[in-house]
């Protein structure tokens, strides 16, 4: 099926953010008090969000002792602020689209740190570039294997990508707890659980290029209000890390 070097974008995102473990879980604890407050539930089985959210924040061991902390906080209304959804788009260095996803208290202030680093790093948070991006549920399953290539199909994958030892298996959003589940039933446990956005196409960079990309990314993922980056740029052989 087709690989396009998707995963090996979303894993540069997870080596850069699991060198700054105090922010990853906290961007985490963030998603899920936004959840429950948005959904009105703390139980996953009645708050999609809420179960998007808590599968992501375990796909990054974030501990549960602080994922139920955080849920209790979001329930009784007590610290945590009221945080909102805001999308940025744009264009990053090289010309690469660019789409930023972000929950904050405070969208002036979040669209002005993400304003100054596009600026900083010679780009535009300007023209629509949503479109260019797909939503998706991801799998990842650390084994390969033919045997679990058909049955991800047969649950009703929509495409696969083996990588490095593991099996990337991509859903349509609704679908994809239907196609963990039936894993689930076969033996077969996911590592990764999480819903993402996939380029339609991949922009090749040069090597310099890539570095001023990574840079500019690492930048706005460092970013407290900042969820989530995607980027058409194809980092598949770019430095893993530039910070």
């Amino acid at each position: 099926m087709a690989g396009h070097n998707k995963w090996s974008q979303i894993k540069r995102k997870k080596g850069a953010l699991d060198q700054k473990r105090g922010k990853i879980i906290s961007k985490h604890i963030r998603a899920i008090q936004a959840a429950v407050r948005s959904g009105g539930s703390g139980d996953p089985a009645t708050n999609l969000a809420l179960k998007n959210a808590l599968s992501a924040a375990k796909s990054d061991n974030v501990p549960i002792d602080n994922v139920e902390r955080a849920i209790e906080r979001a329930l009784g209304g007590g610290e945590g602020g009221n945080f909102e959804p805001a999308v940025y788009e744009g264009y990053g260095p090289a010309g690469v689209a660019v789409l930023v996803e972000a929950l904050t208290d405070n969208k002036n202030r979040t669209a002005g740190e993400v304003r100054h680093v596009f600026s900083k790093h010679g780009g535009n948070l300007s023209g629509s570039t949503a479109w260019q991006f797909d939503s998706k549920g991801m799998i990842v399953v650390e084994r390969v294997g033919e045997e679990l290539e058909e049955a991800a199909i047969e649950l009703g994958a929509d495409d696969i990508e083996v990588d490095d030892g593991s099996t990337v298996i991509y859903t349509d959003p609704t679908e994809l707890y239907q196609v963990v589940e039936g894993l689930q039933a076969r033996g077969i446990e996911a590592e990764v659980v999480q819903l993402t956005k996939l380029p339609q196409t991949l922009s090749p960079l040069s090597g310099t290029e890539a570095e001023k990309v990574i840079g500019f990314l690492e930048s706005l993922e460092d970013l407290d209000d900042v969820q989530s980056v995607y980027t058409t740029a194809d980092l598949e052989n770019a430095p893993e890390s530039v910070g």
